[in-house]
């Protein structure tokens, strides 16, 4: 990573609660290049150990803008960011990047990561993710009652990308 200030651990050594991190911190999903990327925020994912790597997987609905980079690259990063970026979460997911500059109109300030990625100078942790594996969540593969009517009532599901964790970046 070309930004200092963050230093590169192993993910496996990492203490922090995905739990928390994901669900009530939330994340910056972002795929694509410089100059030509896409970040949205996510409330929804996972890491532990997939064939025998550390992985991540992301999920990200067809309609999101963000998906056509994820489509198109080989990786995608995960940033999370301290509470005090929490009005930057909030326009990221509320604002697509067809619509508005989100860079501009949040501040977030791009770090190419040693793949080409992209993630942000404001961001704590960062997982840098090399895609593995992809594909959709199935209606016909739901088990439990009430997923689909909760989560999908205009059948939109998810795309899941499943991505070996290649770089991880600590402040």
């Amino acid at each position: 990573m070309t930004e200092p200030g963050f230093n590169q651990v192993d993910p496996e050594l990492l203490n922090e609660n995905f739990f928390n991190l994901i669900n009530k911190g939330w994340m910056l999903v972002t795929a694509g290049v410089t100059g030509n990327f896409n970040t949205m925020t996510a409330s929804w994912g996972t890491t532990g150990i997939l064939w025998n790597k550390p992985i991540a997987i992301c999920f990200i609905r067809p309609h999101r803008y963000t998906f056509q980079f994820a489509e198109q690259n080989d990786f995608f990063t995960l940033s999370f960011f301290s509470d005090q970026y929490r009005e930057i979460l909030n326009f990221c997911g509320a604002n697509s990047g067809r619509d508005t500059d989100k860079i501009a109109n949040t501040g977030l300030i791009p770090v190419e990561t040693k793949n080409g990625s992209i993630t942000f100078e404001q961001a704590s942790l960062v997982l840098e993710c090399k895609k593995l594996y992809a594909d959709f969540l199935r209606w016909d593969n739901f088990i439990a009652t009430g997923i689909i009517e909760k989560n999908y009532p205009n059948r939109d599901f998810h795309r899941f990308f499943i991505g070996e964790i290649v770089g991880c970046y600590k402040k």
